[in-house]
């Protein structure tokens, strides 16, 4: 059986590599192993059955004229059309809330955590969507041209209308996302607002029991960081004494320490992040910890730190990704290892009790093992005994996809350094 562009809409013949990863469970199909688009000039967004050499049918993608993922596999059948595509969506929302309803009851249940991710773009088959949850408010991002379309925001408009908890919906763009793939500017104004509601587009959010203000209109991703829920949880449990997070962002790790801790430091480049932060601490009014923020390059901060011979009980390394190609990832790897070097100098020695070291990557092009790899060649280079205590990924409500590695991309190690 073969596909003609003529009798099913489009068709993208892929290379043999590719179509071997496909057949395997990959989602992706990259520029460079596209072969032929039938028709040639394909419009982005559109719907294309995805083939082999031999003209025998992979499934249905998205198609992007912009972003080197070219083809993104939404169907294993060829030939689903728009309506077909858009039926999909919606059933693979909703069964996409309601896994999160089991991996993560407690955001559904309680004051404890009311914040969650709904749904996560190829981990629920719902390439280029993502639906994050902070308590009433869901805030909505389209990440390819064929998501970014007014027929996809209708269909998730109706699904979070079905849930009784959802006040507001509103949709976030990325910047970056939307300039690689040449995509208009979104519409404004919410998706869905209750009847009887306003559109509440500010709120406050609890994560366990520490609860942070959340603003759909500023800061980074959709708002929060909800992949390390349960990492900041497992840092909690650990940590004692005075203590050091470094690439705070909005207080995450550091007011989940400043339970625990008597003193907390938490470091960031950006000075609108640390404000939200200090405004997370004041939220918090049963914190007893000293809790200080410092405006700073970790780099730099870490290497005058090291120098001057600060020494802290507790430290935490949670930058920013810093491998976002392939390319990057040697750079990343030295990046790695020069902030887990000068934390593991910093932390209290073994007669002590050691420090806790808590450890993060968010570069889906380092992978745990690589990742563990550049944390022991930084003990060995500090000549310290390091135990790993816990390791841990993103949060349940962030599913890996087994076939798609680029779905496993948080990596958090808590350990002891003696």
């Amino acid at each position: 059986m073969t596909f003609e562009a003529s009798a099913t809409g489009a068709v993208a013949g892929i290379t043999r590599r590719a179509a071997e990863r496909v057949r395997a469970g990959y989602m992706w199909v990259y520029r460079s192993d596209v072969e032929r688009m039938q028709p040639a000039e394909l419009a982005g967004g559109a719907l294309a059955s995805v083939v082999d050499g031999r003209g025998v049918p992979l499934g249905t993608a998205l198609y992007s004229d912009a972003s080197e993922i070219a083809l993104r596999i939404v169907s294993r059948q060829a030939g689903v059309g728009r309506e077909e595509y858009l039926d999909d969506v919606r059933e693979r929302a909703r069964a996409a809330i309601r896994l999160r309803e089991r991996v993560a009851p407690e955001a559904f249940s309680g004051d404890e955590t009311n914040a969650c991710r709904l749904a996560f773009s190829e981990a629920d088959e719902l390439p280029g969507i993502v639906m994050d949850r902070y308590g009433e408010l869901v805030v909505v991002q389209l990440l390819t041209q064929g998501t970014a379309q007014d027929d996809v925001r209708a269909v998730l408009a109706e699904v979070l209308a079905e849930q009784e908890w959802v006040r507001t919906v509103v949709e976030r763009p990325d910047a970056r996302v939307r300039e690689l793939e040449l995509l208009a500017a979104a519409p404004e104004g919410p998706l869905f607002v209750r009847a009887g509601s306003e559109a509440a587009l500010q709120t406050v959010f609890a994560i366990n029991g520490v609860r942070f203000h959340f603003d759909a209109t500023a800061g980074q991703k959709t708002g929060a960081f909800l992949d390390q829920r349960l990492n900041y949880a497992a840092a909690a449990k650990w940590a004692r004494g005075r203590a050091l997070d470094v690439c705070t962002y909005q207080g995450g790790f550091a007011l989940h320490l400043a339970r625990v801790c008597e003193r907390v430091t938490g470091v960031d480049a950006s000075r609108a992040a640390l404000e939200v932060a200090d405004r997370n601490l004041a939220l918090n009014t049963g914190t007893s910890a000293q809790v200080d923020w410092i405006e700073a390059d970790a780099f730099e901060l870490m290497r005058d730190y090291s120098e001057a011979g600060e020494r802290f009980d507790t430290i935490v390394l949670d930058p920013p990704a810093f491998a976002k190609t392939k390319r990057a990832a040697e750079g990343a790897m030295r990046g790695y290892k020069e902030l887990n070097l000068r934390a593991m100098k910093m932390l209290a020695g073994s007669g002590d009790g050691g420090g806790t070291l808590v450890t993060c990557s968010c570069s889906h092009h380092v992978g745990m093992e690589e990742f563990s790899g550049v944390v022991r060649a930084a003990a060995e280079d500090a000549g310290r005994r390091v135990q790993l205590l816990e390791m841990h990924g993103a949060a349940p409500d962030h599913p890996a996809i087994l076939t798609l590695p680029e779905t496993s991309y948080l990596k958090c190690l808590i350990c002891r350094v003696a």
